[in-house]
């Protein structure tokens, strides 16, 4: 079996990871061994935060919703309830979006959460 010769291959691992770390600080973006550290741990950071992050805006986007909600008089809980209620399917990001840009359509919303929450 013939040899194999692995230096072009690591050289450009080796340069590719170093491009990577090239924003750290001190040996971390000069060293290969600290280099290739902290770009394994940064890799891991953004795989975790890239699900985090979906989690992060659905707890804004429910901030938002109760501080619009509290302005007309309802809780989150039972704006939401209402909304079930009353068939109304209309992600929590849409909401926010017209708690925030569209007051009028919102409190439509909070209209028919209540008369949903009265019928039952």
């Amino acid at each position: 079996m013939a040899r194999v010769k692995r230096s072009v291959q690591g050289k450009k691992h080796r340069h590719a990871v170093l491009e990577k770390a090239s924003g750290y600080s001190g040996a971390k973006s000069r060293g290969f061994r600290k280099a290739n550290e902290q770009v394994m741990r940064s890799l891991r950071y953004a795989y975790r935060d890239r699900r985090a992050r979906k989690g992060e805006f659905r707890r804004l986007w429910i901030v938002r919703i109760n501080a619009a909600c509290r302005e007309h008089g309802i809780s989150y809980s039972q704006f939401i309830a209402g909304l079930k209620a009353a068939d109304v399917q209309v992600d929590r990001k849409i909401l926010a979006d017209l708690a925030v840009r569209e007051p009028a359509a919102f409190g439509a919303l909070v209209e028919a959460a209540r008369g949903s929450l009265d019928a039952a």
